[in-house]
Formats: C-alpha cells, structure tokens, sequence
C-alpha cells in the first residue's frame, strides 16, 4: 500500500472518529509530517485526496479544514447493539468514490446499458477481475470467468447443473450458508452435512463420504467460515483437494471475505487444484455493498459451457451497471484503498471482540468456551453448556437491547445443531462491542443462576 493511502485512512479514521469537529482545522503539513513519520509531498498528496473527497476543505494560507463527518451516527444515540446484521458497516462505505464510478460508468458505457450484454459478464470487466483474482493467487483465463448475480446465483446455478463426474449428492459442511440450504431444501436436492467446529473436519470421515456417498461436489467456506468464523489451515486445505481429486469430486469453494485476508502466506483452495477439480467463488458483496450484486464464479474448462447455457436461460446478464461501475473502481486504485481501509477497521473490531470473548470463556466457569482462531475474523462463535440454551440467551439479550441471530438456519433438517451464539461486529462500533459483551456476560450470569 502506498504512503499516501495509509496516511489518508489514518486522517479519515481520525475525522470519523471524535479527534475532529466539523470546522475543525487540521495540524499543519509539517506537524502531520511529523507525528506520521512520513515526507511533505506524502501528506500534501493525502490531504489533496481528501479535499476531492469533500473530507476537507482547503482555505488558502490558513490550512485545511474538516468539512463534515462521514459518520452519519455519531450525534444519535445508540440503543440497540446489533450483533446480528452481517452487511457491511455503512459508515465505512466509499459513497462518494462509488458514486463517481457509477457516473462515468454512465458516461463511458452509455451505450451499452441499453442492450443485453453476455451471460460471462462484461468483457473489460472480466479482464480486470483475472488481474484481481491473480493476486489472490487464482490464476485463471478470461474464458472460465464468470460474473454472476452475487455468489447466490453462481451457488444456485452449481446445485442445478449436471457435473461431468455424474454423481448427485452435494455435500455440505454443518453449520453452513443459510441461504444455501433453503435453495436446495426448496429444490429438493440431495444433500449430507458433514460437521466442521472451530478446530476443523474430520477428514476420515470426509474421505469416507467422498468414498461411498456419490458426491457431485462438497460446498465449503476454507477462510473466514460463516458462520463459525474459523479458516483451515494449509495442511487441511491441500488434504481436501488431495481426496477431490482421489474420487472425483469437484469442491466449490465460497471465498466470500477473502478480502479480509491479512496473511500473504494464506492461499484459497484452488492455488492447491492441480487437476482442475476446484470451482472458486468471490464477492464484493461483504465488502463494498450487498445491493451491488456482483459476483465471480472461476470455473474448469469442463464445466464452462453447461454453466453459459444454464446462465443465458437464468438471467440473460448480470446488471450492466454494477459492471461497469465495479470496472472503474477496482482500474483507479479506489478499491485497494477501501480493501486497505475497510480490512483495517475490521481487524480492530475482530482483534477486541475475540479479546473480550476470551476474557469471557475464562471467566464463565466453563459455562462459555470460545476458541480462538488464528487470525481473528469479524464474526465469530461461542459454546454454551447444555444448561444454557441459546435460544434462552438470545431472548434474554433482546431485552437489553442486543441483537443476536440463532444459529439453527445454519443446520440441514434432522442434524445435530450445536449450541452456539453466533456473534458479528460489521455493524457494531468499538465502544459498543465492550458494552454489548459486558451485557452478554450478565445474560449468562443471570441465565445459569
């Protein structure tokens, strides 16, 4: 990441928060200099950004001001402390930048928004997402790229179409994307849950389902789980593909926050997939906005054209919009600087909630157990004892103005649920992660005695 673009998160997480008032004046370019170690033209380039931006203002040998805050909910008072919502914080939200994308989208492609495009997805779009996904260690031609209607219908399209291995059951990992379960449930596709908890799969197990169980492909979430938080780790990752290819299995992997991801060293499952058993999935959805609905399925040469035709009858093309918008703003920089920005403010959230959680674990006389992942993630789990129903917990919290979401969507019908508290922070400030654990605590507390 460049200077200047460190130097502008740090200023606006600073505007954002309570340093600034609005009018405020900012220090001087050679203070700022100073207190961030960096030289004079690396802050005169952030602060000019800034200006751009309509975070500040510039009065000529007077300095730069601050124009208003972007945190439209720091003068309300917060009540209710939502640990339940999973959309992006939209305080962090580049509304601005994204709205100048959408404009010259409009501009530049003006003629193309009123023709139907191509199932694969926009051309110079998909050009721009191989570069992408390259640095996420996907290498990929254009000609098995696909942009779909957010991961949902890429998911939607995968359980329906037939595979070249023949087989019928799709495998899945429990708990796993609710959404998922309700579009095969509705379907009436076959199924079989495997469980994974925080400390992984047992892969015997899935060596035997991949063995006898006739599986088309095994649907799964390697980093960042949803809803348990947890990631494999390398050695898990490279085993899965290993028993893939071993039985001819294909795996959809769901790299849905792969965004987040602060470890270089850490690859997705398809850097592993040397015998083009892997189907990767990404979406902006989690960290620019859900409502852009943007998708990218990287599937084999194998499964290209079934997927085209199944698309073309699904939807004709994905919003031509969103693409084009989506094209500009990951060519200007614009998303590496919110990647760099909205990662950031997370793996502080992410670093305090699993703080906080483990302080509650130690303390709860083993009522509460909470094991920490390697990398900490933005939602994460708890494990009640069988004395302390979730449900009960849950209740109990919404009457302290906390919001929780059970975990029993999460679960195919039949399958042993775990009792867990699913608990995420993309919408919950600092300050109210403190507050609502605290308020956590004195459920259980109350709850058990």
């Amino acid at each position: 990441m460049q200077k200047y673009v460190g130097l502008m998160n740090e200023l606006e997480a600073l505007i954002e928060g309570r340093s600034f008032q609005e009018g405020d004046r900012l220090p001087s370019i050679r203070t700022l200099a100073e207190n961030f170690r960096v030289s004079k033209s690396t802050v005169i380039r952030a602060l000019g950004e800034l200006e751009k931006r309509h975070i500040i203002y510039s009065v000529p040998k007077s300095g730069y001001y601050v124009v208003k805050k972007t945190n439209r909910q720091q003068n309300r008072e917060r009540t209710v402390i939502d640990f339940a919502a999973s959309a992006p914080d939209p305080d962090v939200f580049p509304y601005i930048d994204f709205q100048h994308c959408i404009n010259k989208a409009i501009d530049t492609y003006k003629n193309d928004l009123f023709i139907y495009g191509t199932p694969k997805g926009l051309p110079s779009l998909v050009a721009v997402i191989q570069k992408e996904l390259a640095n996420s260690q996907v290498f990929a031609g254009e000609n098995n790229i696909f942009i779909t209607s957010g991961v949902q219908q890429a998911l939607a399209l995968l359980a329906s179409i037939p595979f070249p291995n023949q087989k019928r059951n799709i495998l899945i990992e429990q708990p796993t994307y609710h959404l998922l379960l309700k579009y095969l449930e509705v379907h009436q596709l076959p199924v079989i849950g495997i469980e994974r908890t925080s400390q992984g799969i047992d892969l015997e197990k899935l060596e035997r389902l991949f063995r006898t169980e006739d599986i088309k492909f095994f649907y799964t979430m390697p980093r960042f789980h949803n809803p348990l938080g947890s990631s494999y780790s390398e050695k898990e990752k490279k085993s899965i593909v290993r028993l893939a290819e071993m039985y001819g299995v294909y795996i959809v992997e769901d790299d849905f926050l792969g965004d987040l991801e602060g470890n270089k060293k850490a690859d997705p499952l398809y850097a592993y997939d040397v015998s083009s058993r892997v189907i990767y999935l990404k979406s902006f959805s989690k960290i620019i906005f859900p409502g852009l609905r943007v998708g990218v399925a990287v599937l084999p040469d194998s499964l290209t054209e079934v997927f085209n035709q199944y698309k073309r009858l699904t939807d004709i093309d994905s919003s031509m919009l969103s693409q084009a918008a989506l094209e500009i703003y990951l060519k200007s920089g614009m998303f590496e600087r919110h990647k760099q920005k909205i990662r950031s403010s997370y793996e502080k959230r992410s670093r305090l909630l699993h703080a906080l959680l483990k302080e509650l674990s130690e303390s709860s006389g083993g009522l509460v157990k909470f094991h920490p992942p390697d990398q900490p993630c933005v939602h994460t789990h708890l494990v009640l004892d069988r004395k302390l129903p979730a449900s009960r917990i849950i209740k109990s919290l919404k009457k302290r103005d906390i919001l929780l979401e059970p975990v029993d969507a999460h679960y195919l019908p039949g399958f042993q649920k775990r009792n867990l508290l699913k608990i995420n922070t993309t919408n919950v400030k600092e300050e109210d992660i403190r507050r609502g654990i605290k308020r956590l605590q004195q459920a259980i507390e109350t709850s058990y005695y």
